[in-house]
């Protein structure tokens, strides 16, 4: 999810990019990484853990 740092978190967001399930066996993570690339290239600062869940794909490298 793209949110804006001020907003609550569980208020607005500005677009969905994935979702994540630790839940599922094997654990669930869907990210559109075209999208996430773009918003990081514009100076999207991801949480930590969505660092980590964006490097395990490889998207942090690249964008």
């Amino acid at each position: 999810v793209v949110a804006d740092s001020r907003a609550p978190r569980d208020g607005a967001h500005i677009k969905i990019i994935g979702h994540y399930n630790p839940r599922t066996e094997p654990v669930t993570l869907v990210v559109k990484e075209d999208e996430a690339e773009e918003w990081l290239r514009r100076g999207a600062q991801p949480s930590e853990t969505a660092a980590k869940l964006l490097t395990r794909i490889g998207v942090m490298e690249r964008a």
